[in-house]
């Protein structure tokens, strides 16, 4: 096991990761979570925690509050 796995996901997985973010689903369900864990071969946790802060991330990008959740969510 190499340094990299613990400071975070590697390019193959960041960019499977960053697919289903962008161009699948920003909430991904519990289901749908565990899929793309299991494509990115990372743990459900670290796949949501991902999410979220990738979500915070767009959400500041786009002028939004990082936390707060919209209408459409």
């Amino acid at each position: 096991m190499s340094a990299d796995t613990a400071s975070g996901p590697t390019q193959d997985q960041l960019e499977i990761l960053e697919y289903n973010f962008s161009k699948v689903n920003k909430h991904p369900d519990p289901t749908t979570l565990l899929l793309i864990a299991a494509e990115a071969g990372l743990s459900e946790e670290e796949t949501q925690k991902w999410f979220k802060q990738r979500l915070a991330q767009w959400r500041k990008s786009e002028g939004l509050p990082s936390e707060s959740r919209s209408v459409t969510d």
